[in-house]
Formats: structure tokens, sequence, C-alpha cells
């Protein structure tokens, strides 16, 4: 486990380097501020103490952001020849996509972590269900985890950091499509 967090930390440590990471926190917490408190579904205007816009702003906003975070972790590798260097170590193909899985997961758990004075705001307007917004985190963590994970896959099956990205849209698409209709399909009893 510790080869995996060497490559986990060495990983985060190059979006902190290079201008990713910042630009997608000041982005993120810009756009989902924006239409949590000013745009669309006011949460002053609505007379609700609750996060839901966020919720839904911040779900869309993801889906966006994440593959373009994904989409250079084994493609730029595997272009500029280290992912080869890399491999020929004592490491394990699973302990590389886990490192570079806990990196991505862990910019994204900061990036909502950011966001954390959003709900602090919140309680100081009104009652809050703790539980909905402890249970929003987490289902924006595990969404995002599983975006993560599809953003590495369409990753490795390229070279070129945009047809990764465009090939990782295209499965979380079809994702939500597919969910959707299942999603929509009448319960039989």
């Amino acid at each position: 486990m510790g080869k995996t967090w060497t490559i986990a930390r060495k990983e985060l440590a190059s979006f902190f380097d290079s201008l990713m990471a910042y630009i997608l926190l000041v982005v993120f917490l810009g756009i989902s501020g924006f239409f949590t408190w000013w745009y669309g579904a006011d949460v002053f205007m609505a007379g609700q103490a609750e996060l839901t816009s966020f919720f839904s702003i911040a779900y869309w906003t993801l889906f966006f952001f994440i593959p373009a975070l994904t989409m250079r972790t084994l493609a730029e590798e595997r272009r500029t020849g280290t992912l080869d260097l890399l491999l020929t170590k004592s490491i394990t193909d699973r302990q590389v996509v886990l490192g570079k899985f806990i990196a991505n997961l862990v910019l994204i758990a900061l990036a909502l972590l950011c966001t954390l004075p959003y709900y602090v705001t919140i309680v100081s307007i009104g009652d809050v269900d703790h539980g909905a917004v402890l249970c929003g985190y987490l289902a924006l963590l595990m969404m995002s985890a599983s975006y993560i994970g599809l953003g590495i896959l369409a990753s490795s099956l390229t070279q070129n950091q945009l047809v990764a990205f465009l090939i990782a849209l295209l499965i979380g698409t079809c994702f939500h499509l597919l969910f959707g209709v299942v999603a929509s399909a009448p319960q039989a009893q």
C-alpha cells in the first residue's frame, strides 16, 4: 500500500504544481456558488434552509470537470513514455491505477470540502436536515468516484488527452441515459 500512496502523493503534487488543481477549485466554487446563491434556484428566495440547488448544480459541474481532470491521468504518461518507465519498477498495474484514482478522489474531496461554508451559511439561516446534507455530500463523493473510474478507463484507452475527455463524457452520458430510462420505467408489483 506504500507504493500506492507514493503514486497518489506524486499525482496530487503534480495537480498543484500545475494550475490544474487551482483552476478546478476556483471554477467549481465559482459556478456552484453563483448558481446556489444568486442565479436560478436562489436559496434566499426559496424560504427553506436546504442545499438542493447546490447539489443539483454540483452534480452537473462534476460531470464535466472530472473527465477534464482525469483525461491526462494515463494518456499523458503513455504519450511521454513515463508509464513504461513507471511499470519497469516493482509496481503493479493495480497500484498505479489505484494511486491515480486516490489522488483524483482527494482533489475532488478537497473541492467539496471547500463548499462547507455553504452548509454553515444555511445552518445560520434556519433549521437544516443535517442527514440530507450529509447524504448529499456522500452521494457527490460516490458519484465522483464512479466518474473518476470512467475517466481513468477512458485515459487508458488512448494517448490523446482530448480523445480521453470525449470518451469519458460519452460513457458518462450513456450511463445517464441508461439510468434515466431505468429510473422512469414503471415498477412491477
